[in-house]
């Protein structure tokens, strides 16, 4: 709703503002110009309070996908609020080295030119990493800046940089010394085709078409000892040990204790009863491979069984003695099953069975489980400090529904395998002796000589969970240590709350009471983190997770080409609630690039009325308008620190979003319109104060076209460094806010009358309102008139229809005469909708009324308002069926 301006009075500045926003022209040039500043750049020397946030490291391999976006959005608003409300701000950004999907892309780089890593030795290739990485590393950081994250590039840091490779050998030592980390033989999650032990978090479980094989194992005979056992990994059996039942079922009492022939090996597999077993699931007994299976190792712990292993690294059969050894485990499974046919003892099979496996992030093949030696870190201690951080209040999950899932994780968890049989990463800092002997050698520490290091290297996210302090200079006592840790908050995705803060707050707890944290030992125990922040997932529109095998991800880049940056930023920020997903589409940002306009026009317009921070007069000399938007401004301001406080950013950007189009542009500017071709002088002081403050509360999620304007309304140096806006003292005025309310309605129900009859915008039609006084809106008929566009009535005024609207004070009558142009059925159609709802409100509520029922158990003040509704609904009816006897005959 914006027109010609009332005047041109070109303000010092206004002539760098474009006459339209197009964000491409100018995001590069801001952003660059505040690194240039200095303005993200942390001083730990200042006396200012100390807010600081470490960015979650993305992999040096990947790109920054919408995940990412919305991480780097939340944090971004919450450093540049606290930057502006005085806090000294360290927002310290990184990289993570991504081991595996490191260590894979250089591979495929070399296969190219027909070499493996073995070709060029552990020296020469990881060598040719890092020139990977100093070529093609860079990638994020400059996505980043397209965002316009406000860290502090001084600071960047990366997980295999040296100060980071100190720390890890550090915490590896200590940990160590303290009999936290041992070698044992486990099962882990194995890749075939990476040849390493891999993380849970990254395995994906996908539903899959397999087979279900139920097969026999002892005699043929019915009447002899047998058991019928199931399985969708066939070739598994040659590593079976054991059959298991439940206890109690009575089907199998007789045969524990006993033990049956296996088919192909000189093995018996004694019959167990365990616990664990379903009787009622398919025949009441499992099979049971324990170096092949996670319950299968857990029921060959508590009965000590013998753990064979029959496949090598490469997913092969192998040292089984069988004429399947050497053969793949997917064609190892067809020739199990044809071998058992051909002795009969196959009982059933289902095909296409689905069922969930478990699939390489990296490598996309399913992982196998596999008895492997590894090394492990004992977590209960570390994980029972993790848990009491958050039960004493030393660090605060939001939202507080997830607590739950919290300790479910911390208070159950297994011991972790540390160890990855990769060449990139931190080697593990073992040393092995010539005759079995092993030390631990710390970072200031030389191995003994002739002594070879652990071939492994340690889990991604070992180093990752240092850091909150590595980052920072830690294991040495820094000023940054000193001034920025603990950190103030996380901000992460809750599906990573076990896999990596979890594994952050065991180590932030292990090193809490070093001098190097605690430097002169008088803050006593720190946590990591005094809140931990989770936000949801993106999907998209149709609230689908987005993944590559649906079409459906989307480049957050390619956003900011079409939208611009603030767009994708308000986007995400609007959509983000603790711990919900969110799901956007294009359409979302095209409405936030519509808003990041509709923001600018209306500024340019205050601009172009010479609006300039100039001191406001006494209230008293304010108009209602005046009065109203800002006391609303007040209360939005109010909301916004009150959402933000609270990690609510979804409620935050919808208060500033219709406080922002709904009531300032679409109806303070052009009241202000009015003012100003009335001569009230004062209207532009008001235009500026309201644009003043909502700038600012933009600010943090929307800081390009925030920027733009504000520094030309204000001459200011930056929104970056500017004052966050405080409370004003400026009290809502009842009065006012309810006879702005009362026009807001008059006009808006004289515009539906128009539009009802067909009558273009615009279109001048003459005019008499009567009752404005009784409804105490004397001093609103030249708005009324002007944004409903009505003219004086001449000499001689012959109305032809008219417009009754019953506002808080009186019924306001509008009566028109459009000459003609009245579409008198139209109106009929309109006052006979008008009729029926006013006849259902005054049906319902005399049918409540003659309800005793009702009336013995209902408050008197609900029966009140009740009474209140009828009356109102019998005057209406009374009111639309005099109106529609009024309306001339249809030509």
């Amino acid at each position: 709703m914006t027109s010609q301006p009332i005047a041109d009075h070109s303000p010092p500045g206004l002539d760098a503002l474009p006459k339209s926003w197009d964000p491409g022209a100018v995001e590069s040039e801001l952003y660059d110009g505040w690194v240039n500043a200095g303005y993200f750049t942390a001083d730990p020397a200042s006396d200012k309070p100390a807010y600081s946030i470490v960015l979650p490291p993305p992999n040096v391999t990947g790109s920054l996908h919408m995940g990412h976006a919305l991480d780097h959005t939340l944090m971004d608003a919450l450093t540049r609020r606290k930057r502006m409300q005085g806090y000294e701000v360290l927002w310290l950004p990184g990289m993570d080295h991504a081991g595996i999907a490191t260590q894979t892309v250089v591979e495929k780089q070399l296969a190219l030119d027909g070499k493996t890593k073995e070709d060029l030795g552990r020296e020469q290739f990881i060598e040719r990493v890092w020139d990977w990485k100093r070529e093609s590393g860079g990638t994020i950081g400059a996505q980043m800046r397209r965002l316009g994250d406000g860290v502090d590039w001084s600071r960047d840091r990366f997980t295999m940089d040296e100060g980071l490779s100190r720390a890890v050998r550090t915490i590896f030592k200590r940990l160590f010394d303290a009999g936290l980390i041992y070698q044992a033989e486990r099962l882990v999650n194995w890749s075939p085709v990476l040849q390493t032990a891999i993380s849970d978090l990254e395995v994906k479980y996908e539903d899959v078409e397999g087979e279900l094989v139920s097969f026999r194992y002892g005699s043929m005979s019915d009447d002899e000892p047998h058991i019928v056992v199931a399985t969708t990994r066939l070739e598994t059996m040659l590593g079976d040990t054991a059959i298991a039942v439940h206890p109690d079922d009575d089907r199998y009492r007789a045969l524990v204790g006993t033990t049956l022939a296996h088919p192909f090996l000189d093995r018996r597999l004694i019959v167990v009863a365990d616990s664990h077993v379903d009787p009622e699931f398919g025949t009441g007994a499992v099979k049971v491979t324990p170096a092949h299976d996670p319950n299968d190792f857990e029921i060959g712990l508590r009965h000590q069984l013998p753990m064979p292993s029959i496949l090598d690294t490469k997913g092969r059969i192998a040292d089984t003695g069988t004429q399947f050894d050497g053969m793949d485990r997917f064609a190892a499974r067809v020739a199990v099953r044809e071998a058992l046919a051909e002795q009969g003892r196959i009982v059933a099979e289902k095909r296409p069975y689905l069922h969930s496996v478990g699939h390489s992030e990296r490598s996309g093949e399913p992982i196998e489980p596999r008895l492997s030696l590894q090394w492990w870190v004992k977590v209960e201690s570390l994980a029972k400090a993790a848990g009491d951080a958050v039960r004493n209040g030393a660090t605060v999950i939001h939202p507080a529904s997830l607590e739950p899932r919290w300790f479910a994780w911390v208070d159950n968890m297994h011991d972790w395998c540390i160890s990855r049989q990769l060449w990139w990463g931190h080697r593990i800092p073992i040393w092995h002796g010539p005759d079995g002997q092993t030390v631990c050698v710390g970072p200031d520490e030389a191995p003994p000589e002739g002594w070879e290091q652990d071939p492994d290297v340690l889990d991604t996210w070992f180093s990752s969970a240092l850091w909150p302090f590595s980052t920072m200079g830690w294991p040495d006592h820094t000023p940054e240590l000193a001034k920025f840790y603990p950190t103030t908050v996380l901000v992460t995705g809750y599906d990573i709350l076990f896999f990596w803060v979890a594994r952050m707050m065991m180590f932030g707890q292990f090193v809490a009471g070093d001098p190097a944290v605690t430097g002169d030992g008088a803050r006593g125990p720190q946590v990591p983190f005094e809140h931990v922040f989770l936000h949801g997932l993106i999907r998209d529109e149709h609230g689908r997770k987005m993944s590559k095998s649906r079409g459906n991800g989307i480049d957050p880049l390619d956003w900011v080409e079409m939208f611009g940056a603030d767009a994708l930023r308000f986007t995400l920020a609007r959509g983000a609630s603790p711990g919900g997903d969110l799901a956007i589409g294009e359409d979302h940002a095209r409405a936030s690039r519509n808003f990041a306009t509709k923001l600018f026009n209306a500024t340019r317009f205050a601009l172009l009325n010479g609006a300039t921070p100039a001191p406001l007069p006494a209230t008293s000399d304010l108009t209602d308008a005046d009065r109203w938007i800002l006391g609303r401004l007040e209360e939005v301001r109010a909301e916004v620190d009150s959402a933000l406080d609270s990690y609510e950013f979804n409620r935050a950007c919808e208060a500033l979003y219709h406080f922002a189009w709904d009531e300032f542009c679409d109806w303070y500017v052009e009241l202000a319109k009015v003012q100003l071709s009335e001569g009230i002088s004062h209207t532009t002081a008001v235009l500026a104060a309201v644009l003043d403050v909502l700038l600012k509360l933009l600010h943090p999620v929307m800081p390009f076209v925030t920027e733009v304007l504000w520094k030309t309304l204000t001459g200011g140096e930056s929104l970056v460094v500017a004052d966050w806006p405080r409370p004003t003292g400026f009290a809502v005025d009842p009065g006012a806010t309810q006879r702005v309310g009362d026009m807001q309605k008059l006009i808006t129900e004289v515009r539906r009358f128009r539009s009802d009859q067909g009558l273009a915008d615009r279109q001048k039609v003459p005019a008499r309102m009567s009752d404005v006084t009784a409804a105490g809106l004397d001093a609103h008929v030249p708005a009324v008139s002007a944004l409903a566009w009505l003219t004086p009535p001449a000499e001689g005024f012959t109305p032809s229809a008219s417009v009754e609207v019953r506002l808080s004070g009186a019924t306001v009558v509008v009566e028109v005469d459009t000459s003609g142009t009245v579409d008198v059925a139209a109106e009929r159609r309109r006052l006979e909708k008008d009729l029926a709802a006013a006849q259902k409100e005054l049906a319902g509520t005399t049918g409540k009324l003659g309800n005793q029922g009702f009336l013995s158990k209902a408050p008197a003040e609900v029966v009140d308002k009740i009474r209140t509704r009828q009356q109102v609904a019998g005057e209406e009816v009374e009111r639309i069926t005099a109106r529609l006897a009024a309306l001339p005959a249809e030509r």
